[in-house]
């Protein structure tokens, strides 16, 4: 499916058209991976939890030491400015920041006088089909080769790429990422598993990314009353599940109905992710209504 950048974009302070949007092929984002990136969603031209995503583009911006180029009401004019100038109504707004372009290559970060890039654009938000969410999907495992700081959303994400695309060559949706027998999340997305009527999630730890999903499900859970187990999930546990679940903010909650071949519980979605899912479009009206 092509996902299509409206015009303008942003870089660096101006809004401006995609094809005229350039950078120096010293930036260190295309030399090294050296930056982070955040993906917001926007429902009905409104922007879906803006502060919990740029409080994650904070964190991961502290943890490669990089200074944020805007504050968080500047980041929020540049998403207002591409969601009213965007053609679509539901949209995913992408937002990146590299610690810029010096005029050399070398490992150690560039002097500070150096500034970062900082850019942004809109594409529209592609959900699941209902056809596709009503069977769920079919994923496999492999081997979680990626470094210790999974917490950090980086923009060099070539294990996940590679982890995805062995999925995509064996026609599944998502590769689930497996380490020292647990696992750990999905290449593009947090997995949850349902068992006996408990949900359980893996913890926040340094080898997953706090998604902002998976804080609004472990919230909505609470808030129903639904049993939650939060703890290290392994292998067999995995496998052994009635229900898997991959989440993020443009799958939302879809059900893995297929695990390396092998079906998941009865095969089909489970009756919790079912609940699950209407639970979250609830929400989620409810807070776009609000505004």
């Amino acid at each position: 499916m092509t996902h299509y950048v409206a015009d303008p974009v942003y870089l660096n302070g101006q809004f401006k058209p995609l094809a005229e949007a350039g950078i120096s092929p010293l930036d260190r984002g295309f030399l090294y991976g050296d930056g982070v990136y955040e993906v917001i969603p926007v429902y009905s031209r409104r922007v879906f939890r803006v502060d919990e995503h740029l409080k994650r583009l904070q964190a991961t911006l502290d943890g490669i030491k990089l200074a944020n180029p805007l504050s968080a009401d500047g980041w929020k004019e540049v998403v207002l400015k591409l969601i009213e100038t965007a053609p679509w109504d539901d949209q995913s707004i992408y937002l990146q920041v590299t610690r810029g372009a010096d005029d050399k290559r070398d490992h150690a970060f560039p002097p500070a006088s150096v500034p970062p890039t900082a850019f942004a654009f809109s594409s529209p938000l592609v959900t699941t089909p209902a056809d596709i969410r009503a069977k769920g999907v079919a994923a496999i495992t492999v081997p979680d080769l990626r470094w210790s700081r999974c917490d950090l959303k980086v923009i060099s994400l070539l294990a996940n790429v590679l982890a995805r695309q062995q999925a995509v060559e064996q026609g599944c949706a998502e590769a689930l990422l497996i380490r020292d027998g647990f696992m750990k999340e999905g290449a593009a997305s947090n997995i949850f598993i349902v068992k006996d009527g408990v949900l359980c999630a893996p913890p926040k730890t340094q080898l997953m990314l706090p998604g902002i999903t998976y804080d609004v499900i472990l919230e909505l859970a609470e808030f129903h009353g639904q049993p939650v187990k939060i703890a290290e999930i392994e292998e067999t546990e995995l496998r052994a599940a009635d229900e898997v679940w991959m989440t993020s903010s443009t799958k939302e909650i879809l059900a893995i109905t297929t695990l390396d071949g092998e079906p998941i519980g009865t095969g089909q979605p489970g009756p919790l992710g079912k609940q699950m899912w209407q639970w979250y479009q609830d929400f989620k009206n409810t807070v776009m209504r609000k505004g």
